[in-house]
């Protein structure tokens, strides 16, 4: 390990052989945390090549685990934002589309939501399914989300704990070789990114989401997987919710063809991408077959079918899941429009609310969370509402109240929005 420590070091690339001995002992526990931080740190300073990266993308995947059989056609991943709901949208308009969605999926940390918390507020719904229920229901209904397997990918788990408390999260290859080595592993062939890019974003600048995107990219193509990728902005949350419960109520309007159009519209360009890649057709005729299914409810449908196989009481979801009983509303004093957000403030807003976790083992308040109608290029009139907190007592909705108006920069003048996919890389 010494060695290959120092070849990094002093940026001479690995070979396969050394790559593949290098994520074994990763598995088998050979090399000791000491040896794999200073492994990692060395990747940080110097890089690793494209060829580096692919092989160790590939080791990463196929290494202490048997490879899944394909469950579904598609799956999307996101690099995580606030009001990310679009899992919950996506994946029964791909199963109305007759494309079988089989997705992964994990828990929020930090500002960011996670996707399985947002199902768990739903009474009765499982995100632990047996392998034969799995199957079972892809067979009938096309669509599951489920918890990441313990098993998949484990010398990424075992690394990604390192980088954590290494300062070596934000290194791209290594990101890149994080994300893809599950999805590798996971067997889907085709994929698309949501990569955000933003002030609520990983990636505050666009250069490196760009470079990361490219590379996540060229990965799926060395190991024949279809991938397209979407640079989509965090400079704001998406939709209006930020929670839990409520983003599960946002995502169920937009089923029924309501809601945030900015939610749908980041849902209809992902689809399109993943119709793209299974079917080849173009993006503007994919486009018209998943606003049909949107709009004539069979999505609304799958939807429901979804829920109610993995347990789930969905009779509370249509009535609107309930939410914390504190109800503190914020309005324009003034009229004036809004220039810029810091999305990652109202993260920490909802955070600090009980939505999210700062440690891995916090729970998590399913009711609590807001209602941000605050964006980039919108006007306020003095009297409306510009944010809706709910909070489980005053203190705590004053408080969010007050970070809130924190996170908003006012402008006088007309103001472009941004729009809402940067770029495509395909």
């Amino acid at each position: 390990m010494i060695s290959l420590i120092a070849k990094t070091r002093d940026g001479k690339p690995l070979s396969h052989e050394e790559i593949d001995e290098l994520v074994q002992g990763t598995v088998t526990g050979r090399w000791p945390d000491y040896q794999l931080a200073a492994w990692l740190m060395a990747v940080y300073c110097r890089g690793l090549s494209e060829d580096e990266v692919f092989a160790l993308t590939g080791a990463m995947a196929f290494t202490g685990a048997p490879p899944l059989e394909p469950l579904g056609i598609v799956d999307k991943h996101s690099t995580g934002g606030v009001g990310d709901k679009t899992t919950l949208v996506l994946a029964p308009v791909m199963a109305a589309l007759g494309l079988p969605m089989a997705k992964m999926s994990g828990r929020g940390l930090g500002h960011t939501g996670g996707t399985l918390d947002k199902l768990e507020s739903i009474p009765g719904f499982r995100t632990e399914l047996s392998t034969k229920e799995l199957r079972q229901q892809m067979d009938t209904i096309g669509v599951a989300v489920i918890a990441q397997s313990k098993e998949l990918a484990p010398a990424d788990k075992r690394l990604y704990a390192l980088r954590d408390v290494t300062a070596t999260v934000d290194s791209i290859p290594l990101i890149a070789a994080s994300v893809m080595s599950k999805k590798l592993a996971g067997g889907t062939k085709h994929l698309v990114l949501d990569v955000k890019v933003g002030t609520g974003a990983f990636m505050a600048r666009i250069d490196d989401a760009r470079l990361l995107a490219r590379l996540m990219v060229k990965i799926g193509h060395h190991h024949d997987r279809r991938v397209s990728a979407l640079l989509t902005t965090m400079n704001q949350p998406l939709g209006f919710a930020v929670g839990n419960a409520i983003e599960v109520n946002e995502a169920a309007l937009c089923l029924k063809g309501q809601g945030p159009l900015d939610l749908r519209e980041e849902v209809i360009f992902l689809a399109r991408e993943l119709v793209h890649l299974v079917t080849h057709e173009p993006l503007t005729q994919a486009e018209e077959r998943i606003r049909q299914v949107i709009d004539s409810g069979q999505a609304w449908e799958h939807f429901g079918r979804w829920i109610q196989a993995q347990g789930g009481q969905f009779d509370a979801v249509e009535e609107g899941l309930p939410l914390a009983p504190i109800k503190k509303e914020w309005r324009a004093e003034k009229a004036g429009t809004i220039s810029a957000i810091d999305t990652r403030a109202i993260g920490e807003v909802a955070l600090n609310l009980g939505a999210g976790r700062k440690r891995l083992d916090d729970a998590v308040n399913p009711h609590v969370g807001l209602l941000c109608y605050a964006k980039i290029g919108r006007h306020f009139e003095p009297g409306e509402i510009i944010a809706t907190v709910f909070a489980d007592n005053e203190a705590e909705g004053d408080r969010a109240l007050r970070d809130l108006q924190k996170a908003m920069t006012w402008g006088d003048g007309p103001l472009v929005p941004q729009p809402l996919v940067l770029d495509r890389i395909h």
